[in-house]
């Protein structure tokens, strides 16, 4: 499972380039953190990536990848829904009887740090508890590819380094992994930083 950016460039109208000759292969075994000041175009380059938006220039290969999560920066749930209730539909979507979808978002939910908010409502997480529930959800839908756009954006310090702490280990799924970020401590989290600032952390690494 594969997925390669070759001379990749995006720019909309005739506005300035976001980003020119963008070469970059993914694959699954460690997170990417998609790095770059405000307006750099990281939100844009993960359309590109997830198949949403057609690059100005440039083309994407996509090889064994047919199913993609997003999670994005501001986590919504369903407010009087559970917490397994939330960790248990992507196995129910799968086909799995109620009993199997349980038992798969217990798993889930111990594994994200979350098992003892089981029954807890929607509405009652924290901001950072609600962030580790959209991505165990997005892991249980067993995707290809997994694109995280700015997890840590609306939280606090410590909240913070518990989600970087998890993305760390998303990759070890077998799942192609982006995350979009500007924080430091999900950027130590991953295993390769590319920054659209910066073309020499564009190629292997």
């Amino acid at each position: 499972m594969r997925l390669t950016l070759a001379g990749v460039g995006h720019r909309f109208g005739d506005q300035p380039w976001l980003f020119e000759d963008l070469d970059v292969d993914l694959s699954p075994g460690a997170p990417t953190a998609l790095v770059g000041p405000s307006g750099s175009g990281k939100s844009t380059l993960l359309g590109i990536i997830a198949g949403w938006l057609d690059p100005a220039r440039g083309t994407v290969t996509r090889d064994g990848i047919t199913r993609t999560q997003w999670v994005f920066q501001s986590p919504h749930g369903v407010a009087r829904r559970s917490v397994l209730d939330h960790a248990a539909l992507p196995a129910l979507a799968r086909g799995a009887s109620h009993d199997e979808a349980r038992g798969d978002a217990h798993a889930l939910l111990e594994r994200f740090g979350l098992g003892h908010r089981a029954d807890a409502r929607f509405s009652d997480l924290s901001g950072g508890e609600a962030q580790r529930l959209m991505l165990a959800r997005a892991v249980g839908a067993r995707a290809d590819l997994l694109l995280v756009d700015e997890p840590t954006a609306q939280l606090d310090p410590s909240t913070t380094r518990s989600v970087a702490e998890v993305i760390g280990q998303l990759a070890d799924d077998g799942t192609i992994v982006v995350v979009a970020t500007h924080d430091a401590h999900v950027r130590e989290a991953c295993s390769r930083v590319i920054d659209l600032g910066d073309p020499a952390t564009w190629g292997d690494s």
